[in-house]
């Protein structure tokens, strides 16, 4: 089966390009791809035990089987930014957006994108009267630096990111959670942005529950868990 291997930062440096087709056997795992590409390009072979993989928009660990027409991306250690420079953070306290975006200012980067999430005060027709966010916050920003290392090896021209996101009771109006990513040109500092709430919304372990003048709610179950009075 024909797979792609996509190739970033100084990996991609090492190999002299950015993408390479690989031939495996029915059934082959990430850590096959790896092996094959190492083999080609043997400059690669002492990053191995920091390198992340990841098929599609997911990491994934190196016995994870591919199939026919699998992307594998090899992302090498990160410097410069994540876990560094940059913000992951649960809170009790109210979100600035001014801090958040203070935090990711660089010299070398000429825009900034910031997302903030507010409490809206309906839900269908259906008013909100406030939210209750709870957590596993270890693992949520563990969560959130994977997120930015991801951020950091798809978009090289980003300078830092900053992802908070509060927990506890939150009123109408107050931030939920604020992300910020500064990079060299806007276009990287939007796309980075969206990518990084798109998979906070999917990957972070955050719960959010809505109460109502009717009842409450926590969202995304279905309507059995649904507590009215």
């Amino acid at each position: 089966m024909k797979v792609q291997v996509r190739l970033f930062a100084r990996y991609r440096e090492a190999a002299g390009r950015d993408r390479v087709e690989l031939e495996l056997p029915e059934g082959g795992t990430v850590e096959a791809a790896w092996a094959a590409v190492a083999e080609r390009y043997p400059a690669l072979l002492p990053y191995r035990p920091h390198t992340l993989f990841a098929v599609g928009q997911d990491y994934v660990a190196p016995e994870h089987p591919l199939r026919a027409g699998d992307e594998v991306c090899l992302f090498p250690p990160v410097s410069g930014g994540s876990d560094g420079a940059d913000l992951y953070r649960m809170t009790e306290e109210p979100l600035s957006e001014a801090a958040v975006t203070a935090a990711v200012v660089h010299p070398e980067a000429g825009g900034v994108g910031v997302f903030s999430g507010v409490v809206r005060n309906e839900t269908g027709s259906r008013r909100v009267k406030f939210l209750e966010y709870e957590a596993h916050a270890p693992m949520a920003e563990a969560k959130m630096r994977e997120i930015g290392r991801m951020v950091h090896a798809r978009w090289p021209g980003v300078k830092a990111v900053a992802m908070v996101h509060r927990v506890g009771r939150l009123e109408i109006g107050e931030a939920s959670v604020i992300i910020a990513v500064s990079a060299a040109h806007r276009a990287e500092a939007f796309e980075a942005c969206r990518f990084a709430i798109d998979r906070l919304k999917e990957t972070v372990p955050v719960w959010k529950k809505e109460y109502f003048e009717d009842g409450e709610v926590w969202v995304g179950l279905q309507s059995e868990c649904d507590h009215r009075h």
